[in-house]
Formats: C-alpha cells, structure tokens, sequence
C-alpha cells in the first residue's frame, strides 16, 4: 500500500481527522487503552469513521513505521453527503437516480458497479460507513475512474437514508428475489433510488420493509442468482431506457 495512503500513529491520526481528511477507515491494535486512544475513538464516532481493532500483526503488515498500534487508511475519494446533493439536483431540475449498496463489500465488484453507474448517468452512490467495500486503488481500477467522476456518499444508516429521500419525493425501488414483479414491471422514469444487496446475505431487513417497491430479475438457469455487478447493470439499462423514453415522448 502506498505511503500517501496511511497515516500512521495516534496523534497524527488525530490531526488527519480534525483536518477533514477523507479516512476509509481506522486500525487500532485490539486491547489498545489510553487517553489519547480515547480521544481518538469519540472524535472518529463525531465523525462517522469506522474504528476497526486487529491484531498487531494486521497492522505491521500493512506499515512498518512508528504507528504506535494506531493506522489510518486514507479514502481515494472524496465522500460527498446526500443532503446536500438532493436540494442541488431538484433547484436544477434533475431528475435523479441514486444507487444505494447495502452489504456489498467486495472491492472489484463495487467497482464495477460503479463504473456501470457512471456510464448509466446515476446521480450518486450511497453506502453505509460500517459494511461496506474499501474505496481504495483496486476499486478506483475496476470502475475505470468511475470513482472519481460519481458522488459516492458514506452515512452511518442507510435506512435513515431512505426515509431522507422518501421524505423528499425520491421512491426507492428494492431488488429482492422476494418480489413478485419483474424489474420490467417497475416505473424508473421519476425519482429514483435502488438498492442492491450483497449476493450471499441480499438487503437487510428493515431496509427491504422500508421500500416502497420490490423488484426482480427473473432467473431460468440452474444458477438462482447473477454477480451484482451484472444485476446493477441489468436495472440500471432499464432505468436509463425509460427515462429515454419519457424524453422522446415529451419533447
């Protein structure tokens, strides 16, 4: 990993946070005590920061430096917020179509996810602090660059997320084998927001109940699931063809 990525040491984390750099996250040598640990631990919490505790060796793998049991791995991104994006886009008169990842924590598949998004003109991608994939140079690869054009927007829950954007007349659109319709069934011409769940686990419970509609892509294969990646595709083609079609029909 790349020096300009970490930061290392407890006071020098410190700093990295209150100077508002962009952390993925932060690795604490587990059983690691003391004030300035402490301080560290309310000041990630203030700022929606995962702290993570490993082992020592965890840490001594990715730096050898004086990290004092403490290491933060810098985003290679610019986390951007929800709240501030929604006003923004309807003053402008955007009709937006958001991505949100619920569970979804492979790097390469979050990448490609990403750069499917940006190519379907998605508005921004949302993920939760805790549970997500690491944005590092490997996910920046995948997605082409994607990462760096796409708002990517971190929140510590989803599910408030959600009642955020139904509150603002943005509907959110799950896709779930538990549905009864098909994708094709699903109006993506107004403001929308899909989540998509990991393949293993799908999308938590309290955010399924949250959305308004369930969708699915049918399957006729022995295999009952595709690569998310491929699914986000799948849906996001439908979305973009349809507003395609509002277009043609209202200009």
């Amino acid at each position: 990993m790349k020096n300009k990525q970490l930061v290392f040491g407890t006071r020098a984390v410190i700093e990295a946070v209150n100077s508002d750099k962009d952390i993925d996250k932060v690795l604490i040598k587990r059983g690691l005590s003391n004030a300035l640990v402490g301080e560290l631990l309310t000041l990630l919490k203030s700022k929606h920061i995962q702290a993570q505790y490993v082992p020592i060796e965890k840490i001594n793998s990715i730096s050898t430096g004086n990290h004092q049991g403490v290491l933060a791995i810098l985003s290679e991104i610019k986390y951007q917020n929800i709240e501030d994006l929604v006003p923004f886009w309807f003053e402008n008169g955007v009709n937006p179509l958001i991505l949100i990842l619920d569970n979804i924590t492979d790097v390469r598949n979050f990448g490609a996810i990403a750069r499917t998004a940006e190519c379907a003109g998605v508005s921004a991608i949302v993920i939760p602090a805790k549970g997500a994939a690491q944005i590092n140079s490997d996910a920046v690869k995948t997605s082409a660059g994607a990462l760096l054009k796409i708002p990517v927007c971190r929140h510590d829950s989803l599910l408030n997320i959600i009642k955020y954007l139904k509150n603002s007349g943005i509907q959110t659109v799950a896709a779930t084998e538990k549905a009864e319709q098909t994708y094709l069934s699903a109006d993506f011409s107004t403001p929308t927001a899909l989540v998509l769940g990991a393949e293993d686990v799908g999308i938590s419970k309290e955010i399924l109940a949250a959305s308004d509609v369930w969708t699915k892509i049918p399957i006729f294969g022995e295999i009952q699931s595709l690569n998310v990646s491929v699914a986000a595709g799948v849906i996001l083609y439908e979305a973009v063809k349809q507003r395609l079609n509002v277009k043609r029909y209202t200009v």
